[in-house]
């Protein structure tokens, strides 16, 4: 099974096996230890990564533990994060599972850019694929749903993807492996367990190979979409630019396609929008400005022109703090590099990227986060305060851009700076100032 793995990695290009080191999703169950086991004896460097979603009590507490203990056992940086899963599928208005799924993938990719790694590994199996397959012909799904799981996806790499579940649970038992068993796994509650106990064990008696079949299948299908790629690559390259993690898409372009709304959910597919939800937004292409759609990661809005797409917060951002002394903060798609001066000839600088703050004036440790209802503060150069919902009208933010809007907390509550906008008057650097902390956006 190993060399069928390497030689699976190799001709589907996933990573480079002896020089990108890979963060590797552990539940501590069969698959992903049979995972990452697979991945140490071939001599790929790793980091394990669990998430901790609150939703099984001691048994996930268990887990946790136990996929610590794996981590050092492999000798490998162990990363763990603790959700609030069903609060935030309560705020977002989503199935459990799908926060589940939106929450960890967003915490994967931010361990994987904070720490240099190269991919993500899932431990996704031909069994899984099929599954996969099934479910979203079920649910409705365009050509990328009928070719299962892809083998890579963005940074999201799947070395086991042509092994059977058999083979898998042999592995285990062959190098007396140890896994967790997850009861949540076997409850039909879940669509999965039951296509997984009722509908598939009938689909094996009329075809046993039913899981190879499936994945034949998906390559056709695979071959079918390449061509349906290439046409909505050159729209892309027409009609779409990114800037500061922000995406727009020219109206007038989209409306010229052929089949609109097919290559429309193409383009939003990395952005997680539903078929529904695209073509009302194509038919929303000349209603008034300010329509908003949302998917579980993202928000559209539809400006006079084009489309405006954004990351939405994925439940509370939370609060980071910058110690004394401390230089660059690297958060969320945030980076900040802080440098303390003297103030004798220090010159003000005029971009809205940085900040000069008078340094006596603040007190440690600064908070960063996204901005409140209620927040106010004092902007630089006027008399008074102001609320800052109020003056993110007054500069003409728009709608999903607000929500991404952070500021910086001298450490009694005060804002300090309006993040890319304004610094406070309170802490602006006069005749009088000693030390400045200049504080840059990168």
């Amino acid at each position: 099974m190993l060399d069928q793995i390497r030689q699976f990695i190799l001709d589907n290009d996933l990573f480079s096996p002896t020089t990108d080191t890979l963060l590797v999703a552990v539940s501590g169950g069969q698959d992903s230890v049979v995972l990452l086991d697979v991945l140490h004896r071939l001599g790929v460097p790793l980091a394990v990564a669990h998430c901790h979603f609150g939703l099984r009590g001691d048994e996930a507490d268990a887990d946790e533990q136990f996929v610590r203990k794996l981590a050092k056992q492999y000798e490998a940086p162990y990363f763990a994060e603790f959700f609030q899963t069903k609060a935030f599928a309560q705020q977002e208005g989503i199935s459990t599972q799908m926060a589940a799924r939106a929450l960890r993938y967003a915490w994967f990719e931010q361990v994987r850019q904070r720490e240099g790694y190269a991919c993500i590994a899932t431990a996704h199996h031909q069994r899984d694929a099929a599954e996969t397959m099934l479910l979203n012909l079920t649910h409705g799904t365009g050509l990328a749903g009928l070719h299962g799981i892809p083998a890579k996806s963005g940074h999201v790499v799947r070395p086991l993807l042509p092994i059977d579940k058999p083979a898998l649970f042999d592995y285990l038992v062959e190098n007396r492996l140890i896994w967790r068993e997850d009861a949540s796994n076997d409850s039909p509650v879940y669509q999965r367990n039951r296509l997984r106990q009722e509908v598939l064990p009938v689909l094996r008696d009329i075809n046993p190979n039913l899981d190879q079949t499936l994945q034949i299948t998906a390559e056709r299908v695979g071959g079918a979409e390449e061509i349906v790629r290439r046409y909505v690559q050159d729209t892309a390259a027409e009609a779409q630019h990114t800037e500061n993690e922000v995406t727009y898409l020219r109206i007038d372009t989209l409306r010229k396609t052929a089949a609109t709304a097919l290559v429309l959910h193409e383009l939003l597919r990395p952005f997680g929008f539903s078929y529904l939800v695209v073509k009302d937004i194509v038919a929303a292409f000349g209603a008034e400005p300010g329509r908003q759609f949302d998917s579980p990661t993202h928000r559209l809005v539809k400006d006079r022109e084009q489309l405006v797409i954004t990351r939405r917060n994925l439940g509370n951002f939370g609060t980071h703090q910058i110690s004394v002394g401390q230089e660059t903060l690297k958060i969320d798609g945030l980076h900040l590099r802080l440098v303390l001066h003297e103030a004798e000839d220090f010159a003000l600088p005029r971009a809205k990227n940085q900040a000069a703050l008078d340094a006596d004036k603040l007190k440690f440790p600064l908070v960063v986060r996204r901005w409140q209802e209620g927040d106010w503060f004092m902007p630089i150069g006027m008399k008074g305060k102001k609320k800052l919902s109020d003056f993110l009208i007054d500069q003409k933010i728009p709608l999903n851009l607000k929500d991404d809007v952070r500021v910086l907390i001298s450490g009694d509550g005060k804002i300090a700076w309006v993040i890319g906008l304004r610094p406070d008057d309170r802490f602006k650097v006069t005749e009088e100032t000693q030390s400045v902390l200049a504080v840059q956006r990168m």
